[in-house]
């Protein structure tokens, strides 16, 4: 009898060092890329093959006639408000210089233009502003499905012994 309990309790205890299933794991990955999404409202600072690098933080981007497409023209007048502060809420203007990735096709930007877009967290990139300097930047996405494959992706797989 006493076997018995021993086997038991250390088959509940081996389950405890494993991660949850796939599907569960990518339901709670989801629900934090929910809770984590920001709007990335700014200005686009470069372009790469996989995304954009952008200063993010103005606001004004929010309203309107600004927030009728997620591509502004370069040309608009619009500055940062040096006071907005990033909230821990969802849907709140992100501030910073972050990575978005997963971006639409259409309309096309071009490097100095606005976006404007809900985007989700997905870990961090490595930009390099000017050669030889690099620096860790938050990286967003801008369709939840990717933003939880990545998540996926980063974390690592604990398998059984």
């Amino acid at each position: 009898m006493s076997l018995l309990f021993l086997v038991a309790a250390m088959s509940a205890s081996a389950q405890t060092n494993f991660a949850p299933p796939p599907d569960r794991r990518a339901a709670e990955i989801r629900a934090a890329c929910i809770d984590g999404r920001r709007a990335v409202c700014g200005k686009v600072i470069k372009i790469l093959a996989d995304g954009l690098v952008v200063d993010s933080g103005y606001t004004g981007l929010l309203e309107a006639p600004f927030n009728q497409s997620w591509v502004v023209s370069g040309g608009a007048s619009l500055s940062r408000d040096p006071k907005v502060m990033e909230l821990s809420k969802p849907a709140s203007p992100c501030v910073g210089v972050v990575f978005l990735t997963d971006i639409p096709k259409r309309p096309a930007v071009k490097l100095y233009d606005y976006v404007v877009l809900q985007a989700y967290p997905c870990g961090q990139f490595n930009y390099v502003p000017v050669v030889g300097v690099q620096k860790a930047i938050r990286k967003f996405s801008a369709g939840i499905d990717t933003a939880v494959k990545l998540n996926l992706d980063s974390q690592p797989r604990v398998t059984p012994p």
